[in-house]
């Protein structure tokens, strides 16, 4: 078998609605609707909670088949400044599928996060990055067999939800959200008003009006 490469379509939304997005954090996000797309909950970010840096770019996808790791090595090259490697290991637990060498590569050329639907190794090197979130299902010191197989750049199943290559990925301390072009621009009114309501819930709350009168119980 050989692995299929193809190149990463753009992120056709206007950098307007971009900037608007960076303030919405995941939970706005997920809460919106049952059509948005989150990410299993129990892939984390390497660094501690209130250390998290936002992640915040274009999907570029690399479906693995572990313990094979070809599809991230053929990625390398194809990534661009702004954009999040995403590999799809499917939960697979017996090898890391990246470490510290490959990331911080990616975060050489630009690459602004990676995240893993399986394990990763190097966490030590990895979490001490302020700039760089990575995200993972596990960690398993155990690394890779195998450079033959996989695609990059085609639709994946990861974390219980399908990415598309050029998807906008969001990740905060909670965890990740992937939304698609017509997302941004159908969700991003309705994700700045529920951060209006929950400011507004706030102010009730700290100016001791009663749970039962905010929220109209």
């Amino acid at each position: 078998m050989t692995i299929t490469i193809n190149q990463t379509p753009a992120l056709n939304a206007p950098e307007a609605d971009l900037a608007r997005w960076r303030t919405v954090p995941v939970a706005v996000a997920v809460d919106l609707s049952s059509d948005i797309r989150q990410i299993d909950a129990a892939i984390r970010p390497v660094r501690p909670a209130g250390t998290q840096p936002l992640l915040f770019g274009r999907a570029v996808t690399a479906r693995c088949e572990p313990p094979d790791f070809g599809a991230v090595l053929n990625a390398l090259d194809l990534i661009e400044p702004g954009d999040v490697l995403v590999i799809a290991a499917h939960g697979f637990a017996g090898n890391a599928m990246i470490g510290d060498v490959l990331c911080g590569h990616l975060r050489s050329k630009g690459c602004v996060g990676v995240i893993c639907d399986g394990p990763i190794r190097d966490v030590a090197t990895m979490a001490g990055w302020s700039d760089f979130p990575v995200y993972c299902r596990s960690i398993n010191p155990k690394g890779p067999e195998g450079a033959k197989l996989g695609a990059v750049n085609e639709p994946v199943s990861f974390g219980k939800c399908q990415i598309l290559p050029g998807d906008l990925i969001i990740g905060d301390d909670d965890g990740l959200v992937a939304l698609s072009a017509a997302d941004l621009k159908k969700w991003i009114k309705p994700a700045e008003a529920k951060l209006a309501l929950e400011e507004k819930w706030k102010a009730g709350l700290a100016s001791g009006e009663t749970a039962k009168t905010i929220f109209a119980l």
